[in-house]
């Protein structure tokens, strides 16, 4: 009967059965070991293994083996840190070339899977992201859907064939316990985790607060708008060891206010290199700091009601508040500019850089409100700094938080002059948001009339090219899927350099004939489109020889500033520029020997060009020519140490030596003067295998695949 009631089969009711079960706790079980979560980054490994709790006499440490000539090899231990029963592992020196058996043992129980290599060979790269796995609210079990079995989006994202999962919050919703209901969540995605490296930035519910204006971690008064955290600094730094500890070490892992950590940091996986921020660890708590009088309709400092009088945007963009605090800015600037291993660039936050959403709780004209705070469309200067360093990288970025799944092109002083977001939808949704402006947008799609140019309520450009509002969608149980749940697919192109973004409704299965994602997906954008703003001038045209796919930077030469930074694609590229003026450009694999710079140059109008020549094909490093013998074979070996390619060329010749990477794309290419035996230094690739070779004027002479570590 009560089956029945809640509309669901059988299997779907003895799953919530057992989960309950699970999450009540009681003895130690002979299965501890619930989940685990990994990332590997510049050949460090790193795991976090999820422990239900232990009573009484238990083990205090854990084992990290792999498979290595048909053996399990022991390659770490280490201790159960409490609060939270989480094990953490790091591993130097891992073989990112390959994929990896491992296993955790804890007592007699074993969790085991595989360590991925880094797809740096695949042309496109696929994310898979999630947001708001709400099972919590008053409504009980059954609310939004929220514990409703996770097995579609768990058999579905296994089709999408996910290289990276990306969970951008509020994996735990309930705002007690977060051991409990992370091992809750454990039990849900484990299937996932356990082969598929992933990201977790825990947001306002997972460190169980509705909203989070940290203040640098400082203790709440208990008014959270204020600003500050809610609970002990302990339940805080539990929460961010279980769902960030796996992540690569923080930029700058200086603890803030009370000692809680930082985790802000990059990662690169498969040739794209992504920022991780802290969105809400050091934003500032409105309540204090804007005027009273502007919420007082609302009655909440974090809400702008419809009827407030004497509203306007410019009274919240107040001085002394920050987003993400000068910390946070340093790093996205340096981040942006390093593109080592790296074709495109993606910024991962917990929500998107506007508030894009006018109904909130509810479906009528009652739920509507002016401006939301807790969207990173507030505070709004703070907001155009962070997007102006995103988009000096050309970074694409995803993000979850806000129930409603958008397509956003930013803009700072003009429309579309940033990047695009993406926030992708909820695994379940209890808390109602709607995409309904009062007005149609301008230069919206043709026959949808609420995309297109609009003002958020805090003033900002935004151009919303796709929402999915909830809606009666026509599935059961309606209390999910009526309130547009999902998760969203990211396609990074290398080849292209295209980003495909898709909202995939939960009870959809992707490789069904027909199948398609929410209306107004798929999206593709080019990398390009996320530094929109339009050029005022345009520099020459770079014509580089010997190397493709260079790095090219743009500075103004009076100052040195960074205009902006990007692997081009090819051999040819113009950079465009956003004032008339001289400039420097750096050219190449930066801050290595294959770096070029070209100073004082003018900028043009569109209509004029000249070309710059930015020759790489110069000799390379000689040693030992006099004791070379000129005969023989030619050879190449990479040593690790010096890590560098390490040339015999035997005849007095003109050589030409290609490296491409596993996809076919060419990593360098030198020319070389035989005879001698030569080191040649290579810009920092990633770690993998990598075709190189040997030409001389008549024929190829060598070709060979090395392992570059």
């Amino acid at each position: 009967m009560v089956r029945k009631l809640m509309k669901i089969s059988t299997t779907q009711f003895l799953r919530c059965i057992v989960l309950m079960i699970l999450m009540l706790g009681g003895t130690n079980s002979a299965k501890p070991i619930v989940f685990t979560l990994y990332t590997v980054h510049k050949n460090i490994l790193k795991l976090t293994a999820q422990l239900e709790e232990q009573t009484g006499t238990y083990p205090t440490k854990a084992q990290l083996e792999i498979r290595e000539n048909n053996q399990w090899k022991q390659i770490a231990e280490s201790s159960i840190v409490n609060p939270g029963w989480t094990v953490p592992f790091k591993v130097s020196n891992w073989d990112m070339s390959k994929d990896v058996s491992f296993r955790v043992k804890y007592s007699s129980d074993i969790w085991s899977g595989v360590i991925r290599k880094d797809p740096i060979d695949k042309d496109t790269i696929i994310v898979a992201a999630f947001t708001g796995n709400s099972i919590a609210g008053g409504g009980g079990l059954y609310q939004g859907g929220g514990d409703v079995p996770k097995t579609d989006i768990v058999e579905n994202v296994k089709k999408h064939g996910a290289d990276l999962l990306v969970f951008t919050g509020d994996q735990v919703y309930p705002h007690k316990n977060h051991l409990k209901h992370w091992i809750h969540f454990g039990n849900d995605f484990g299937e996932l985790l356990r082969d598929i490296p992933c990201v977790c930035l825990p947001d306002d519910h997972d460190v169980g607060q509705g909203n989070l204006f940290g203040e640098g971690g400082k203790k709440t008064d208990g008014k959270i708008e204020k600003g500050g955290y809610a609970k002990k600094a302990s339940y805080v730094k539990q929460v961010e060891r279980a769902q960030t500890s796996h992540l690569p070490d923080p930029y700058d892992p200086t603890p803030v206010q009370q000692g809680i950590g930082v985790y802000y940091t990059a990662m690169n996986l498969g040739g794209i290199s992504f920022a991780i921020i802290e969105d809400r660890k050091f934003k500032s708590g409105p309540q204090g700091k804007i005027p009273d009088n502007l919420w007082a309709t609302s009655g909440r400092a974090d809400h702008i009601a419809m009827n407030t009088p004497g509203y306007e945007p410019s009274l919240v963009d107040v001085a002394g508040v920050t987003m993400l605090g000068q910390r946070q800015l340093n790093f996205l600037k340096d981040w942006a500019t390093d593109w080592r291993a790296a074709e495109m660039k993606a910024v991962l936050s917990a929500t998107i850089f506007a508030a894009a959403a006018h109904l909130h709780g509810g479906k009528g004209e009652n739920a509507r409100l002016l401006a939301d705070l807790d969207a990173n469309g507030w505070p709004q200067t703070a907001r155009n700094k962070a997007l102006t360093e995103i988009r000096k990288g050309f970074a694409f970025m995803i993000a979850g938080d806000q129930h409603l799944s958008t397509v956003i092109h930013h803009g700072i002083d003009n429309w579309n002059d940033a990047g695009y977001s993406f926030c992708v939808p909820s695994i379940a949704n209890y808390y109602w948001r709607y995409w309904k402006p009062l007005e149609n947008g301008i230069n919206h799609l043709p026959g949808k009339p609420h995309t297109g140019q609009f003002h958020d309520g805090f003033g900002n450009k935004i151009s919303v090219w796709a929402f999915a509002n909830p809606g009666n969608y026509g599935r059961e149980p309606k209390e999910l899927h009526d309130n547009a749940p999902g998760y969203g697919i990211v396609r990074f192109d290398k080849r292209n350099r295209t980003i495909t973004m898709e909202a995939w409704p939960r009870y959809v299965d992707p490789r069904q004939s027909g199948s398609k994602p929410y209306d107004g997906w798929p999206i593709t954008i080019k990398q390009e489109d996320n530094y929109g703003r339009e050029a005022v001038e345009f520099l020459p045209t770079l014509d580089i020889k010997g190397m493709s796919d260079a790095v090219v930077q743009v500075l103004k030469k009076q100052n040195n500033e960074i205009v902006y930074t990007l692997r081009i694609k090819g051999n040819r590229f113009r950079p465009k520029v956003f004032a008339k003026g001289n400039y420097t450009i750096r050219v190449g694999e930066l801050n290595s020997p294959d770096e070029r710079v070209i100073s004082n140059i003018q900028s043009l109008p569109s209509n004029q060009d000249s070309t710059i020549v930015i020759n790489f094909s110069v000799p390379i490093h000689k040693h030992g020519l006099s004791s070379f013998p000129h005969h023989g074979k030619a050879t190449v070996t990479w040593n690790r140490v010096t890590q560098q390619v390490h040339l015999r060329l035997p005849a007095n010749d003109s050589y030409l030596v290609d490296i491409y990477r596993a996809n076919g794309s060419m990593a360098i290419s030198r020319s070389v003067k035989g005879p001698g035996y030569f080191m040649m230094s290579i810009p920092k690739l990633a770690s993998g295998t990598y075709a190189v070779t040997i030409k001389n004027s008549t024929r190829t002479l060598l070709k060979k695949i090395v392992a570059i570590q």
